[in-house]
């Protein structure tokens, strides 16, 4: 057995601490404690109209809901999740299969947008919302999991849940 000299220790103690430190950045972030607020606010979740889940990245926020022929509904509202009239949004979704996605494009249904086809079926699948909210704006990407699955501490299904549990 080879013996480690002392300054051949602290390298491999200063390597560890390095890569520990940028290998995995998120580490500090997942284990603060919710007792202390002071230094930061967690967005409260609402719930749109329909029970869908509210996309909060821009204004107005759009909700993103699974109807029940999995065509997806878009339906912009307000603060408190109420609907309010459409502007001239675009948008695109893209999702299911990482092999092979389904693009989504949307068409003006009375106050809400419907997409064209039903979005892939499962429980689980992976969502890219692309949104302009006017035409010549930058657009805006909301990326998530649709969850389908019962909320165990809501009304609603995981992908819209409005509850703290851990998704």
């Amino acid at each position: 057995m080879k013996i480690k000299t002392k300054p051949q220790i602290a390298l491999t103690a200063i390597t560890a601490v390095i890569t520990m430190t940028f290998a995995n950045p998120v580490i500090a972030e997942e284990d603060h404690g919710h007792d202390d607020h002071k230094g930061h606010a967690h967005e409260k979740k609402i719930a749109g109209p329909n029970g869908g889940r509210v996309l909060t990245k821009v204004e107005p926020h759009l909700e993103f809901f699974v109807t029940k022929d999995h065509k997806i509904q878009i339906t912009a509202v307000d603060d408190k999740g109420k609907a309010i009239p459409l502007a001239a949004q675009f948008v695109r979704v893209i999702g299911g299969s990482r092999s092979k996605p389904t693009s989504l494009s949307f068409t003006k249904k009375d106050n809400t947008l419907i997409s064209d086809k039903a979005f892939p079926k499962g429980k689980n699948l992976p969502v890219v919302v692309q949104v302009k909210v006017k035409p010549g704006a930058k657009t805006v990407i909301e990326k998530f999991s649709l969850n389908l699955s019962d909320c165990p501490g809501c009304d609603y299904l995981e992908y819209a849940c409005t509850c703290d549990h851990d998704h």
